[in-house]
């Protein structure tokens, strides 16, 4: 089915919320090209993040043929090593979604760096495709939306900045635009970074 059109309003209004976060933040954000902390351990992304990524690896087969065989040559490598652990269907990449298969994934390749991340440049080489999780990493952000205060940043971030001070650099988070757009794809369940570079 492909991306929806929204994506593009999704991503546009992600990076002004980004661009808002660190103005307001100032040297407490911390988060630089070549810092990877948050790019090690596998997350679970949903399947707008899939068709993101593969929308990515499409352009990247067209315009630089080189760097999507290397994607796709990383991502096999990390299946190779961590999927006999996959607690999931190593064969579709789908996330279990059992206690077991939840708790499994609590401890799963935690260390292991993100196929996505050049180890050479320390640069993600499918920045403007990047995951949601991605995307929100760093600036303080409303871990639950009707929460009135558990806000979460990159433990790197705002060493010694107040609970006000962090609250004030909040990064708003449009999860009702992205809500709508996974409506409009075909339910699937989630997967990591890996096997989605492999769609």
């Amino acid at each position: 089915m492909g991306l929806p059109a929204g994506d593009s309003e999704l991503v546009q209004i992600m990076d002004a919320a980004l661009a808002g976060a660190a103005r307001r933040a100032g040297a407490w954000l911390v988060c630089r090209p070549g810092c990877t902390q948050c790019c090690h351990g596998a997350f679970a992304i949903n399947e707008l993040d899939v068709q993101r990524l593969a929308s990515g690896m499409q352009t990247l087969r067209s315009e630089n043929p080189n760097l999507a065989a290397e994607l796709q040559r990383r991502a096999n490598t990390w299946i190779a090593e961590h999927g006999p652990g996959f607690p999931g269907d190593p064969q579709t990449g789908c996330l279990g979604d059992t206690d077991a298969d939840r708790a499994c994934f609590e401890d799963y390749a935690n260390l292991a760096p993100c196929p996505a991340l050049d180890p050479t440049t320390g640069l993600c080489d499918v920045y403007q495709w990047r995951p949601m999780t991605c995307r929100v990493f760093g600036p303080p952000v409303r871990i639950q939306a009707d929460a009135a205060t558990a806000i979460g940043h990159c433990e790197l971030c705002f060493a010694g900045a107040s609970t006000e001070q962090i609250a004030a650099c909040e990064m708003p988070v449009p999860h009702e635009l992205e809500q709508k757009l996974l409506e409009e794809l075909p339910a699937r369940g989630e997967t990591i970074v890996a096997f989605a570079l492999l769609r």
